[in-house]
């Protein structure tokens, strides 16, 4: 790996999600975690369509693990993104009709209880006074970490009501009255005129009104 190497050979499952990713790191070892757990739980393949949902309470790079696991992706609709900045996932199930949460709720385990020597290195990269090579061990220590402790004492799972989001919308598209560029025409403005401006084409007209 080029930015941390976890102890030994990574599962087959994670290396798609690293190469999707673009590298191994820990955000990314938390969303992989969830999305296998959530597989355990309500025995869940790969959605092809929409019959799985994710809910991600941020934006972080453990959203990737979900979109290679579980099919989530944005392309489909099927991940939706409410970035409160929490370490937060909501995987529901359609088919099952059934919904998990799961919610980190701890640091990390001090790299083997090396608890001195591990808050050294975070306190040094978070002053920006760590090596490249301190980095490195630093981010290989929390991803062996994620990678070898129970689920449990990562995250918290809790069951969460099914409530079944509705289907990513479908609309024709048309040209903007303005620009002329094809537009969702559900996502357009309908004017005075009767005519349907896109979003960035209001803002100039507003703009324009403003001045």
């Amino acid at each position: 790996m080029t930015d941390a190497q976890p102890k030994g050979e990574l599962p087959e499952d994670l290396q798609k999600c690293v190469e999707f990713h673009g590298h191994i790191c820990p955000g990314l070892i938390y969303g992989y975690r969830v999305a296998k757990e959530a597989m355990r739980l309500m025995n869940l393949s790969r959605s092809r369509d929409e019959e799985v949902v994710a809910v991600c309470e941020n934006d972080s790079c453990a959203v990737d693990a979900l979109q290679v696991l579980l099919g989530t992706v944005a392309g489909k609709g099927n991940l939706i993104i409410s970035d409160f900045g929490k370490n937060a996932y909501t995987v529901l199930s359609r088919t099952g009709k059934r919904a998990y949460r799961f919610s980190r709720r701890t640091g990390y385990a001090y790299a083997g209880g090396d608890r001195k020597a591990f808050e050294q290195l975070e306190a040094a990269v978070a002053a920006n006074t760590a090596s490249e090579e301190d980095q490195k061990k630093l981010k290989s220590l929390k991803i062996n970490d994620l990678l070898q402790r129970p689920f449990d004492e990562i995250f918290t799972t809790c069951e969460a009501p099914f409530a079944e989001p509705p289907y990513a919308p479908l609309a024709p598209s048309e040209p903007c009255a303005v620009c002329g560029e094809m537009t969702m025409k559900t996502k357009m403005t309908l004017m005075d005129s009767g005519e349907g401006v896109c979003g960035p084409c209001l803002c100039k007209i507003q703009q324009n009104i403003n001045q």
